[in-house]
Parts: C-alpha cells; sequence; structure tokens
C-alpha cells in the first residue's frame, strides 16, 4: 500500500527543524523496510504568512508499505516528531498527517491554496475528514495546515533538489565550520546546475543558515546527482551527522502560480501588470517606494534596502513605464495603505524620457547660458547673444532595459526563481523513485 506522510511545525526560533525529523526518519523507515517511491519532499508554503517560522517549510515522505506495517510505520513517525519537536517553545505546533492511497481532490485544492493563501486550520480539518487520513496534532493545530498541504502537493512539475547536511548536536548553536573559499570554487565549477550557493555582491555564502538548528549546509540544483557532486566539492571543519537529499518546489516560483493578478490581500502573493504613476522616492534606511496603477486601482510597492541592486533599478523608473510586479502584500501601520513587498520585476515597456535644453551656440558648438528673463541666449566662450533663441527638448537614453529583475541573491525567498532558472525548469517529474546515493546513514 502506498502512503503519504505530512509533517510540520516542529521547530521554533530557539532551534529544532522540521527536515531534520524527515532525516531521522529516512534511516528509521528503511530499517522497517519501507520503500520510498519519491526523494523526501520539502513543500515551501506562502511565505507571506506572518506567524510562520523561517522559511515556511513542511516535509512529505512517500513510501510503499505492507499494509500490516501501518501502525508500526505511525508509531514510529510520531516517536520520532515527540522526541525532536521543540515542544513547549512559543509558536511551535507540530502536526503529522498520514494518508492511505492518493491524495483526493479536495486535499489537493486545500494543498495548493496553502502556496498563495491564508488556509484556516477549521478548512483543513474539514478537508481530513473526508479523506483516507489520520492527522496528530499538538499545540493549537497550526501544524495540520502544513502537513496536509506537504500531502497533498506531489510537486509534479517544476521542481529541485536540496542537499542538506546536518551537524552533530554537540555543534549546534555554534558557528559553523565551512571553508568559505571551497564554496566560492564550487560554485564556481557546478553553476548553473547549482544555485544561489554564493553572493558576489556581498563577498556572502549562501548555503549555511545562522540559526541554531541542526543544518549545516544546503545546497540547491537542478538534480540530485548535481547536488551531491557539490557537496564532495566542500571542504567542512566539523563532523557531519548526516544528510538527505530532498526534492522539493523550492526556486520554482510556485507561490506566483496561483497568485490573484486583481485583488489586493493581505499575506498572499500578487502578480500585477501596470503603470508606474509617479517617480520612486526614497526613504530614511534606502527603502524605494512607488505607485503603481492596475486597471482603475492604484498600490505602493516597496524595495527594500537587503535588496541591493535591484531598489536601484526600482528607484530608476518613470512615469509611464510598464511593469509586471511580482511580490507579498503587507500592511505594517494601520494608517497606511497594503504595500507590495516586491521579490521581482518584469520592465515591459520604457515610457520615453524627456529634458529640456539649452540652445547650442551656432558658432562654436557649445551649449548656451540664458541671458536673463526675455533676453535669449549667450555663449560664454564667443560671447555670442541670440535673443530668438529657445530650449528645445531632446529624448533622454536611459540605463535601463526591459527584461526581469531580482533582488540581490542574498534576499531571495526560498520560493523565488533565480535567472539562472530561466529556461531549464524542470518542467516534469519521472515519478521514479529516489536512486543512487540520496542520504547518509
Amino acid at each position: 500500500m502506498r502512503l503519504h506522510i505530512g509533517i510540520d511545525d516542529t521547530d521554533s526560533k530557539k532551534g529544532g527543524c522540521t527536515t531534520y525529523i524527515a532525516a531521522l526518519l529516512v534511516q528509521e523507515l528503511l530499517r522497517l523496510d519501507a520503500k520510498f517511491t519519491d526523494y523526501p519532499n520539502i513543500i515551501r508554503l506562502n511565505p507571506n504568512i506572518p506567524y510562520k517560522t523561517r522559511g515556511n517549510a513542511a516535509v512529505a515522505l512517500r513510501l510503499k508499505i505492507h499494509r500490516i506495517m501501518r501502525d508500526s510505520v505511525q508509531e514510529t513517525v510520531l516517536r520520532c516528531v515527540e522526541k525532536n519537536s521543540r515542544l513547549g517553545d512559543r509558536g511551535t505546533d507540530p502536526a503529522v498527517v498520514l494518508l492511505t492511497g492518493n491524495p483526493n481532490s479536495h486535499v489537493k485544492r486545500t494543498a495548493h491554496k496553502a502556496l498563495s493563501d491564508v488556509v484556516p486550520v477549521k478548512q483543513a480539518i474539514r478537508t481530513l475528514r473526508g479523506s483516507k487520513a489520520t492527522a496528530v496534532c499538538y499545540g493549537t493545530g497550526l501544524g495540520l495546515v502544513g502537513a496536509l498541504a506537504a500531502v497533498g502537493q506531489d510537486i509534479s512539475g517544476d521542481h529541485t533538489y536540496e542537499f542538506i547536511a546536518y551537524r552533530e548536536k554537540r555543534n549546534w548553536g555554534t558557528t559553523r565550520k565551512i571553508d568559505f573559499e571551497s564554496v566560492k570554487r564550487m560554485d564556481e565549477l557546478t553553476a548553473p546546475s547549482t544555485f544561489n550557493n554564493y553572493d558576489p555582491a556581498h563577498n556572502r555564502i549562501l548555503i549555511a543558515p545562522h540559526g541554531p538548528d541542526p543544518v549545516m549546509i544546503g545546497i540547491r540544483g537542478e538534480s540530485a546527482r548535481d547536488v551531491l557532486r557539490a557537496f564532495r566539492l566542500l571542504r567542512l571543519r566539523e563532523a557531519v551527522e548526516r544528510w538527505v537529499i530532498f526534492r522539493t518546489n523550492h526556486a520554482t516560483d510556485a507561490h506566483f502560480s496561483y497568485a490573484d493578478g486583481e485583488s489586493i490581500r493581505i499575506n498572499r502573493p500578487v502578480k500585477l501588470n501596470g503603470t508606474v504613476i509617479e517617480r520612486p522616492q526614497r526613504i530614511a534606511g534606502g527603502h524605494v517606494f512607488f505607485t503603481l496603477g492596475y486597471g482603475s486601482r492604484m498600490v505602493r510597492c516597496a524595495a527594500f534596502e537587503p535588496t541591493g541592486k535591484f531598489k536601484e533599478i526600482v528607484a530608476m523608473l518613470i512615469p509611464g513605464d510598464m511593469v509586471t510586479v511580482f511580490g507579498g502584500v503587507r500592511k505594517t501601520r494601520e494608517d497606511l495603505p497594503p504595500t507590495v513587498n516586491l521579490e521581482k520585476m518584469f520592465i515591459r515597456r520604457l515610457a520615453v524620457e524627456t529634458v529640456l535644453e539649452n540652445p547650442l551656440c551656432p558658432n562654436c558648438g557649445k551649449h548656451m547660458k540664458s541671458a536673463g528673463k526675455l533676453q535669449g541666449f549667450r555663449c560664454n566662450r564667443c560671447r555670442l547673444i541670440s535673443r530668438g533663441a529657445g530650449k528645445h527638448e531632446i529624448t533622454k537614453n536611459r540605463a535601463l532595459l526591459t527584461g526581469v529583475y531580482l533582488p540581490d541573491k542574498r534576499a531571495h525567498r526560498h520560493l523565488t526563481k533565480p535567472l539562472s532558472r530561466y529556461r531549464i525548469e524542470n518542467r516534469k517529474w519521472s515519478g521514479a523513485p529516489p536512486s543512487g546515493e540520496w542520504h547518509s546513514p
């Protein structure tokens, strides 16, 4: 029989990691003679949920087991979750969903909604009651939404892979010991088959988190083989406890696939075609804001300081530019309208920018200066005065080009598709079980 296991919300800001529990379960379930029908899945959900921890990820394990094993598998999963979750920490509400057979249309519909919307716990419970699923939750039940979404998201379309290595417990909470130059070298040798390893704009490695969680490194790429090869090019100065290759919806823009292109809703992703209404304004801190008109409505858009060069591109827009903006809708203060926090922008058409310029001197070709009100223009070089001359309009060359623009790599969200993935997306999953080396132990 087929069994889908969804797990979510086992961590907190103090530590823990849902993918680490999945890595532990890989070893435990293989000991029970379970057969994995897919790589363990990391499912990134709506990144705009305000009460998420870090990347808002849930995990799915998809197995083929003998029917008599189901109770043993369930017991093993629950024991592992209870032992390794941050139970008692604020915001930790673990949940496990075990679904026999294939997810029905209601489960899939709710799972897809969780990518770009806010799914109430009550809706998740109603969906579960209409499916062949067993659900166990601890705390408020918030984890049910992610666990259900993980079960229902089979990532049958575009997908990527992530190699995650975990630290020995004695090292949790300490600085990760990774050779900096080896990361740069790995990136040079494997990109674009791997991506977002290193940010040259800030001379910063991106494969290592900074919190107290068990993850040492996470390498993202186009295939399981690519990420495994990249790992073997690294020099690590501390021991690896275990590692697993996950299949995931990272870097696929999955949240924008279901975004509503007409309405603005708080804590949801949005994709809007519109026209720049006014010149962008830069405020204290380096953040850049502009107003976008779409249809008969307007919305404020923001490129914040961490986006780096991207905010400078945004600052170069002028009224009349036609753009498509992608981002998350947020409301920071009651007295301010909702703002689209930009994740990327597609400049579709640039407006013509004109400026008024003083006339050229007919004798020496230099720009003349005003001789005073209603006095015409004077050439400072040859002293020629031209009373009939006037300013003329010229078209200004703009430094911008049409195309897609993204923030600096350090500011990418997990789901944001980097430029390196355009035109080489993994459009469809083969459905084959994991092969070769994909975990240790």
